[in-house]
């Protein structure tokens, strides 16, 4: 691992740059489509084991996809659409996440 990269998955040792390049790579097959965590993992050949890194890899799908689009002069109003989908998506995820804690302390408790 160099220097500069980060350390997101600690339970698969993925670093950012391993992230960014992935997705990248699913954006060169479709610029459109909808990248989350579990594909990600899956390109790698991987899988989320405790999941905690999933909110930090949506940021940088939504941080790379923008960039991505930057990059290739993609009509902003096109990419900004986009990117409040990724970003509901997160929050909805995010929420769901908040409601089986709740549940599962429910039931130990």
């Amino acid at each position: 691992m160099s220097v500069d990269a980060m350390l997101v998955c600690s339970c698969n040792f993925i670093t950012d740059k391993d992230i960014r390049a992935v997705i990248t790579e699913l954006l060169d097959q479709d610029c459109w489509q909808l990248i989350v965590p579990a594909k990600v993992y899956h390109a790698m050949s991987k899988r989320g084991r405790c999941c905690g890194c999933f909110p930090n890899v949506v940021d940088l799908i939504v941080e790379t996809t923008r960039a991505y689009h930057a990059e290739r002069h993609t009509d902003d109003v096109t990419v900004v659409n986009f990117i409040d989908k990724l970003k509901r998506f997160h929050e909805e995820q995010q929420a769901e996440l908040v409601a089986r804690r709740q549940r599962m302390n429910a039931k130990v408790a």
